[in-house]
C-alpha cells in the first residue's frame, strides 16, 4: 500500500537519522499515526497546516509503501472530503508499522512560506476532482 504523511522539518529530520526507514515515535499527547492515501489530501496538510503553523515554516510530502497485507488491518477513516482518507494506527504500533516499510521514505514535495505567497486558495490545482469534474 503506498501511502504519504505531511511533516515538518523536525520529523523529517528524526526520519533522516532512522535513514529514511522509519517514522519516529508519537508525543504521549498523540494516539495515533495517521498518514494519508492520497497524495493531494498530504500535499494539502502540509501547505496549509505545516507551512502555517512550524517555527520555520515549511512542510513536505513524503511517500512510502508498507505492506499490503499488513497495512489491511488498520482502518481507513474518512475525515473529510472524499479524498481525506487516513490510515489510523495506534501510537503503540508505530514501531512495528515501520517494521512493514517496503524500501524508503520519500519526499516528494516541499513547501514553504515563500512558495506559498499568493495563498492557498488562488491554487487549488493540487486537489483531485471527484469522478472528473472539473
Amino acid at each position: 500500500m503506498v501511502l504519504y504523511r505531511p511533516v515538518g522539518t523536525e520529523e523529517l529530520e528524526l526520519i533522516k537519522e532512522s535513514g529514511y526507514s522509519a517514522f519516529p515515535p508519537r508525543l504521549p499527547e498523540q494516539p495515533i499515526f495517521y498518514p494519508v492515501l492520497d497524495e493531494s489530501y498530504a500535499v494539502e496538510i502540509a501547505k496549509v497546516w505545516n507551512v502555517k503553523y512550524n517555527h520555520d515554516h515549511k512542510g513536505y510530502v513524503t511517500k512510502f509503501q508498507v505492506e499490503d497485507a499488513y497495512a489491511s488491518q488498520f482502518e481507513v477513516h474518512q475525515v473529510g472530503d472524499f479524498y481525506h482518507q487516513e490510515l489510523w494506527v495506534p501510537a503503540g504500533e508505530l514501531e512495528e508499522f515501520n517494521r512493514h516499510i517496503v524500501g524508503k521514505i520519500e519526499i516528494v514535495k516541499e513547501f514553504t512560506e515563500q512558495v506559498l505567497s499568493c495563498s492557498v486558495k488562488c491554487d487549488r490545482s493540487y486537489l483531485p476532482t471527484k469522478d472528473g469534474e472539473e
